[in-house]
């Protein structure tokens, strides 16, 4: 019922984890950021910010198909179109859309950019937007083991919710990030506890490349 396209990255990964966790039936189109697939008029027309993922699911509101482009949004709409990991009750969202935006607007943007100083050759360019970007980072996993202090999911009890899906899409990638969460211990153990999920073993293992 649901067409995702995306490719193998944090974001994309938060929604294949998703739909995974809500049982919901979907097949992967993969859109090949590094050839510039993201480009093409037919994801263009359910993406016009030209990134991945998007979704279309074909059994929407009233039966009609949907699109739904940003991952943040993409998580809230299947949370709503589902009724699962977004609690009930509004005073109880409240944290769940705290933490969602936390991830979107920060834990996703700033470990992204290590991600792309790392990458420069010149030692000299590179070395101060990677340590600011460095610290940055650093900052946000502190807070993110500061809020786990007690807790085992970072915005409900009892189960995760999106927000959970949309961080564990990023702290996937600590290592790329140079971040060692031995340090952070909070943040280890509900990374296990997360990834130890069967359905997000699934969401993690689903193919997100073209074959070679």
């Amino acid at each position: 019922m649901i067409d995702l396209y995306s490719f193998d990255t944090p974001n994309g990964r938060k929604i294949s984890v998703a739909l995974e966790e809500m049982g919901l039936p979907y097949t992967v189109h993969v859109v090949d950021i590094t050839k510039d697939e993201q480009f093409a008029p037919a994801f263009l027309a359910i993406a016009p910010n030209n990134k991945i993922p998007a979704i279309v699911d074909h059994a929407g509101p009233k039966g009609t198909p949907v699109s739904v482009f940003e991952s943040g949004a993409i998580l809230l709409y299947l949370a709503a179109k589902t009724g699962r990991f977004m609690p009930a009750a509004l005073e109880e969202q409240v944290a769940v859309w705290e933490w969602l935006m936390w991830q979107v607007g920060g834990f996703g943007p700033m470990p992204g950019q290590v991600h792309v100083y790392l990458q420069v050759q010149d030692e000299a360019a590179r070395a101060h937007p990677l340590a600011r970007y460095q610290k940055e980072t650093n900052r946000l996993y502190g807070v993110l083991d500061a809020r786990l202090a007690g807790r085992d999911f970072v915005a409900t009890t009892g189960e995760p919710s999106i927000a959970d899906f949309a961080i564990l899409g990023w702290a996937w990638r600590h290592e790329r990030h140079r971040v060692d969460l031995a340090a952070l211990p909070n943040v280890k153990a509900w990374y296990e506890r997360m990834m130890a999920r069967p359905a997000v073993m699934r969401g993690f293992a689903v193919p997100m490349r073209h074959a070679a």
